[in-house]
């Protein structure tokens, strides 16, 4: 049975549910979230997608991103997705949501309600599942702005996005 999705409104109220791919397809907006993981010297882990997602395969991106399923907590969810896509758990706290469109490959679209949560992890190696990441790496914040400034191709959309709301926070 393909994954579903929570369907919310601009608030981030639920609406409903509807299937992982039909919501790309449509453009609906859902809810989303967003794992940073730092580590003691500031760096942030970064994974690269495997080639074979469905859409921005090969792209640079924070740790792990994903959707809750219908009752599943936010956080309960995205602890999930990182240990399935990182091999890893660590504990995380929400810290900030954004609302971000953005059109990708294929006619498919993001349209989310996106929920960050940060950890900090220190003396755990990635052990990542090679369906869903290719590579990663430790980068500090420095550095990754400036090689998203030069090479912005490199890195998914909505990775981007996250960095300009995390500035804003302090």
């Amino acid at each position: 049975m393909e994954e579903q999705v929570i369907l919310v409104d601009k608030e981030d109220r639920e609406i409903g549910t509807e299937k992982k791919m039909a919501t790309h397809r449509k453009g609906l907006l859902h809810r989303a979230f967003s794992v940073l993981i730092f580590n003691s010297a500031g760096e942030m882990l970064l994974q690269q997608r495997a080639a074979t997602k469905y859409h921005s395969g090969g792209l640079w991106s924070n740790a792990c991103c994903g959707h809750p399923r219908p009752g599943e907590p936010t956080a309960a969810a995205a602890r999930r997705r990182l240990h399935e896509e990182l091999g890893m758990d660590c504990p995380l706290e929400e810290t900030f949501a954004f609302y971000y469109r953005a059109e990708l490959e294929d006619g498919l679209s993001e349209n989310e309600y996106d929920h960050v949560l940060v950890g900090q992890c220190d003396g755990l190696t990635p052990q990542p599942d090679s369906t869903e990441v290719s590579d990663w790496r430790w980068m500090d914040m420095a550095a990754l702005r400036a090689d998203i400034a030069a090479q912005p191709e490199r890195y998914t959309y909505w990775f981007k996005v996250l960095l300009e709301h995390l500035a804003k926070q302090g």
